[in-house]
């Protein structure tokens, strides 16, 4: 009864996460995980910056497992899992029990990206890959302004 309680919610979060938060990807089995954990990452940011804005708004999340609190390594499962370097440390973990409401994930939807976009704002990181992506991309040096013909 749990199970079918809560994977629902878990689902609308997800689903509201990856369609509001640029940089946001699902770890783990689409259908093979429990149904009360949802961990995300969210590329060029930190889930420690994350967790600080997080627990501002009231919102309970975790960066890891309880058996790893504390270290500043990234996951070795989300390593092992073959999640790339730019969206490990990113990483939140979200629970969800028979208690949590529709209210409480709608708040959760609302402000997680207003929390994310302010992060990416700030983030070096991200600037940096922007630029990068810019650089490479398939416009023409003539189409830029200030380039030589």
């Amino acid at each position: 009864e749990e199970e079918e309680r809560v994977r629902p919610l878990r689902d609308r979060l997800e689903q509201s996460l990856l369609d509001s938060c640029p940089g946001c990807r699902v770890n783990g089995h689409r259908e093979k995980r429990i149904p009360n954990t949802l961990n995300v990452s969210f590329r060029f940011l930190e889930g420690e910056a994350l967790l600080v804005l997080l627990d501002q708004y009231g919102i309970c999340a975790s960066t890891g497992s309880a058996c790893t609190a504390g270290s500043v390594e990234p996951s070795h499962v989300l390593r092992a899992m073959g999640v790339p370097s730019d969206w490990i440390q990113g990483a939140v973990r979200f629970s969800l029990s028979r208690y949590n409401t529709e209210e409480e994930i709608r708040f959760v939807s609302e402000n997680v990206p207003l929390i994310v976009q302010r992060l990416q704002g700030l983030s070096a990181l991200g600037k940096l890959a922007d630029a990068q992506q810019y650089r490479h991309s398939d416009s023409k040096p003539r189409d830029r302004v200030g380039a030589r013909r």
